[in-house]
């Protein structure tokens, strides 16, 4: 694996490290943006693997995503599509107001436990199971 690959999963890991001190501390906007993080590093580490480049945008990262796995059947449906469905968190966390600008604790730690698997899936297409790391 390069090293900018590795570098957007380490980037990956560490939000979800983020997301669960997040949670610790009933933050669930943080919680579920650090989870959206996550799953949009691991992201750029398969597509700058497989391409050599970076998506300058979080549609850029959505759309190239979609386009580099939608055919791989290693990587479960709903896995896949955690990405994309993630950024509401980030949307909420960062643009609304009133009483939809807080994500309850709850759905913060269902989008930490999508998350992992997500941050665990892209891995697991880029390193053979011997170098799995945590």
């Amino acid at each position: 694996m390069s090293p900018e690959a590795a570098g957007y999963l380490d980037k990956a890991r560490q939000c979800l490290g983020y997301a669960r001190i997040n949670l610790t501390v009933d933050l669930g906007n943080d919680a579920g943006r650090n989870a959206y993080l996550a799953a949009f590093h691991a992201a750029q580490s398969l597509i700058f693997e497989r391409t050599g480049k970076v998506a300058k945008t979080h549609q850029g990262v959505h759309a190239e995503f979609t386009r580099l796995t939608k055919d791989d059947p290693r990587l479960p449906t709903e896995v896949r599509r955690f990405l994309a469905q993630a950024y509401n968190l980030k949307a909420v966390a960062d643009y609304e107001l009133g009483p939809d600008s807080i994500l309850p604790l709850e759905r913060a730690a269902k989008a930490l436990a999508d998350a992992e698997a997500f941050v665990d899936g892209v891995t697991s297409l880029l390193v053979p199971s011997a170098e799995h790391r945590e």
